[in-house]
């Protein structure tokens, strides 16, 4: 670990970065340029005073989740995200599964969808980022570990929160999608897409069966139904943006002005984080 060159880097980063690109609130005085070391520590999630030892080359090596954490925080590019973890002597587990890594333009896009649920998933069903609506939504479907962070494993092995959000009419064709879905992330030789279809085919005969119909590409259409524990059904439109390999897309979820489905987004933004699946 170089603890003067990660300092300094982050240092740097940190000013470089405007409030306004963060979708932080912009203050009339600003003593330094850039964030401020505790906003850094908020989007990142950990504490400013960790934070503030890192910067000041006091700190403890710190854990590849929270370099992770910081390298979307400071919406470092793959280059910059390599060269931070180099610099604090972790090894990278993003190589060879960059699609883990969510570009800063990405990023600053999510960051001005404040009063719409929006979400970057993974081509392997892996959620990378949520912002608050998302979160209240889907609940928080970044803490999984494991093969559970991919939501075709918890859907496929029935994980009855994943399964409790979609009206039970719709499972058989959602489960359609997510296995069309995935067979094309292995045509794209995504890392990983191949080992997950081995171990969906070694513990799930639903998908096995699914998967033997060679679908690719189905399509559900923009409107998706959710039941909430909270403010009950609601129908929503998904808008989905692709990156450019098709290995991340951005989910929006909007509901039409004016309906039942509208005033019960407009309540779910009330309620916040409260709920988590």
């Amino acid at each position: 670990m170089d603890r003067a060159t990660l300092a300094d880097f982050l240092r740097r980063r940190r000013e470089s970065l405007h409030p306004a690109e963060m979708g932080l609130p912009a203050l009339a005085r600003r003593r330094t340029p850039g964030l401020r070391r505790e906003e850094v520590a908020q989007l990142a999630g950990i504490s400013t005073d960790y934070y503030t030892r890192l910067e000041q080359q006091r700190g403890p090596q710190p854990s590849v989740q929270v370099l992770t954490a910081l390298a979307r925080a400071l919406r470092l590019s793959q280059v910059e995200r390599d060269h931070l973890f180099a610099t604090a002597g972790q090894a990278d587990p993003g190589v060879g599964h960059r699609s883990d890594h969510v570009p800063p333009g990405t990023m600053r896009v999510l960051d001005r969808l404040t009063d719409t649920p929006a979400q970057v998933v993974s081509d392997l069903g892996v959620t990378l980022v949520q912002n608050r609506l998302a979160v209240a939504l889907l609940g928080d479907q970044t803490r999984f570990t494991g093969p559970g962070r991919s939501a075709y494993v918890r859907w496929f092995l029935h994980d009855p929160a994943e399964r409790g959000m979609r009206p039970a009419q719709e499972h058989a064709r959602q489960s359609r999608v997510w296995a069309a879905d995935l067979r094309g992330a292995v045509g794209r030789g995504s890392p990983g897409a191949a080992e997950l279809v081995d171990h969906l085919l070694d513990r799930s005969p639903e998908f096995a069966e699914v998967w033997s119909r060679h679908e690719v590409g189905v399509h559900t259409g923009q409107r998706k139904t959710y039941d909430h524990p909270q403010v009950g059904r609601m129908e929503l439109d998904c808008q989905v943006l692709f990156s450019d390999d098709r290995s991340q897309r951005l989910l929006v979820f909007t509901a039409t002005p004016g309906t039942p489905d509208a005033e019960r987004l407009d309540l779910l933004a009330v309620l916040g984080h409260q709920f988590s699946a």
